[in-house]
């Protein structure tokens, strides 16, 4: 039901990059004044975020509303029902794409150049910048300056025998590469320590996830006599509070940073206060179990799993609410310093960084939880 909510939005998102009225008017080459987009475009655009947005949270609660109420037999069913009618609508729409044919993979220069750098790894640097591969044009036009870091990459592109042809080109590709190529491994490797920090912070949030649901089946979810909240859907609480903070970001918090301090608030400075939001959520949800704990001792209940703990699940609110502010600040703020720092080459890419973070934590935490259920208090509880 929601599947087909996100591929509409998905949809709209689309036709904004392909219907000439619906796409912005591209800026001029060499200018910074750009035509803004008009009322119409941005309208689509918002309305295309909002139904994937909606589509999501919806899905959160609804089909696990169902799945805990009626019988997983008919969530499951609804969900493979909406999946093959979005399917059916994005097969339907395959003649009207755009089909481009691949140009070869970023991915490939990147590879070449380390490959170049150990064949020739005994090969002597130059301080003469005309040993060094630019391109078939060579130092014409803007020349990527070459940095002081990781200098032995340099190897990649420095010239020698039999590695350009006649013609200025390229006559051995795994054997020399350009400047620029180099230049966009180094960026990379630079980004490299940021990006995987984040990971630390990804996997406590997916442990948090994890045991909030776990915590949530052994509280009380009564809101009212007739209503309980399904565990599943707790972490509906993290989105809300993302989506109202992001808000509250944009429209108050950064025109109010800009008055104060006549600047934009930097990308580091965004992930900063994001991870210290996150780690205040960590120690939040630590206390919030120990009291759990104890009333379950209180009770006598800590031998017994399908035990319901006297004590409410809005206690799980804080912790939940404050992961999604740490969120609103750092996941933004890693979208732009990756969109920054990434090479040209690898600029849509970069994007795509957050999820493979995400992927790569809540595996991890899954393995941190595998490991702490067989040595600690969860086989039990």
């Amino acid at each position: 039901m929601m599947t087909v909510v996100v591929v509409e939005g998905i949809v709209l998102l689309t036709l904004t990059t392909t219907l000439d009225p619906l796409r912005p008017h591209p800026c001029d080459n060499g200018s910074s004044l750009c035509t803004p987009p008009s009322t119409v475009q941005y309208a689509v655009l918002y309305t295309g975020l909002a139904l994937a947005c909606i589509g999501s949270g919806v899905s959160n609660t609804v089909i696990v509303y169902i799945e805990d109420n009626v019988s997983w037999r008919l969530g499951f069913g609804l969900s493979a029902i909406t999946n093959f009618i979005a399917l059916a609508l994005f097969l339907f729409g395959n003649r009207f794409y755009l089909h481009d044919k691949p140009q070869g993979s970023p991915f490939t220069g990147l590879v070449r150049v380390i490959v170049a750098t150990i064949r020739k790894w005994k090969a002597k640097l130059s301080s003469n910048i005309e040993d060094y591969y630019f391109g078939h044009d060579g130092i014409a036009g803007i020349a990527p300056t070459t940095k002081k870091s990781f200098r032995f990459l340099n190897r990649a592109a420095l010239k020698t025998e039999g590695d350009i042809g006649s013609d200025g080109l390229i006559a051995k590709p795994w054997r020399i590469c350009t400047i620029q190529q180099v230049e966009d491994l180094k960026s990379l490797i630079r980004i490299f320590p940021l990006w995987s920090s984040s990971i630390f912070l990804g996997t406590p949030i997916g442990v948090q996830a994890s045991l909030t649901v776990l915590q949530a089946l052994n509280m009380d979810r009564h809101l009212g006599p007739h209503f309980q909240i399904p565990a599943g859907s707790i972490l509906v609480i993290s989105l809300i509070s993302t989506s109202i903070f992001l808000t509250i970001i944009d429209r108050f918090l950064c025109p109010m940073w800009q008055k104060l301090t006549r600047r934009s608030p930097k990308p580091l400075q965004r992930i900063g206060l994001g991870h210290v939001l996150n780690i205040l959520s960590m120690a939040i949800s630590a206390l919030v179990e120990s009291k759990r704990l104890k009333i379950a001792q209180a009770h006598h209940l800590q031998d017994q799993p399908k035990s319901i703990v006297p004590m409410l699940a809005l206690w799980l609110f804080p912790q939940l609410v404050l992961v999604g502010i740490g969120e609103a600040f750092h996941f933004p703020g890693q979208v732009a310093l990756y969109y920054q720092e990434f090479p040209m080459s690898l600029k849509s890419t970069s994007t795509a960084m957050i999820a493979l973070i995400i992927g790569i934590s809540f595996y991890l935490s899954t393995a941190l939880i595998d490991l702490v259920r067989r040595v600690h208090w969860m086989v039990t509880r």
